[in-house]
């Protein structure tokens, strides 16, 4: 499926996780040929932009990494060290700690310029159904007010596609095991050691999408 000579169709919003790594195998086995399109916003889990960068590599993807200014994502467990990485399950109240109040709207507005910019007619981000009770910016009414909103930024078609936006992350990671997704070398954990901790919120997510579908979990954990 490589074909690093052939132009970018597509932008993938791409952290190097379980979800946007399952959605880039899902593009290319479509037959799609994306940019990657990661970001450096200050976040404590920066070692996911490892991630991000190997699985780049090993798939000939074009990927860029944009660096964001961190005076904009205050306020959040994950960009400051002055607040605690919670543990637990994402059903926890607390869980609202790791919130990143309106990241995902300014990242998925430079993936609408740079897809314009490279004659792209789709964006792609991986939000699933997990997402929903914690990030505002990962529910379906968001995605389709801004899909409107794109389709009236611009003279051309420019479509916003999040097509795990019902999916609960156990569907996520059965579509992947069909496609034969890496995910050892994917990242997730919010404490952002080198290995996962077991304890935060997406470590405990992770491990239960596995559980529940039936998939052997390749990650090391800490605890």
């Amino acid at each position: 499926m490589k074909n690093p000579s052939r132009p970018p169709d597509c932008v993938l919003l791409f952290s190097g996780g379980i979800d946007s790594t399952t959605l880039l195998w899902d593009l290319r086995n479509q037959g799609r040929h994306p940019h990657l399109l990661s970001f450096d916003y200050g976040q404590r889990h920066r070692v996911e932009l490892k991630a991000a960068r190997t699985i780049a590599r090993i798939t000939s993807c074009p990927n860029d990494t944009v660096a964001l200014p961190t005076w904009l994502f205050q306020g959040s467990s994950q960009t400051s060290d002055e607040i605690s990485v919670p543990h637990g399950h994402y059903a926890a109240e607390s869980m609202k700690l790791t919130v990143v109040p309106n990241r995902n709207m300014v990242m998925l507005s430079l993936a609408g310029a740079l897809a314009l910019s490279l004659k792209c007619k789709d964006i792609f981000y991986a939000a699933h159904s997990g997402d929903h009770a914690i990030y505002p910016d990962c529910r379906p009414e968001f995605v389709e007010i801004l899909r409107r909103a794109f389709l009236m930024a611009s003279w051309s078609e420019l479509m916003l596609n999040a097509p795990y936006i019902m999916w609960p992350k156990k569907m996520i990671v059965q579509q992947g095991a069909s496609l034969d997704v890496p995910y050892e070398l994917t990242y997730s954990c919010y404490e952002g050691a080198e290995l996962h901790c077991g304890k935060c919120g997406t470590c405990t997510e992770r491990r239960e999408a596995f559980e529940l579908a039936g998939i052997p979990d390749p990650t090391k954990y800490t605890a």
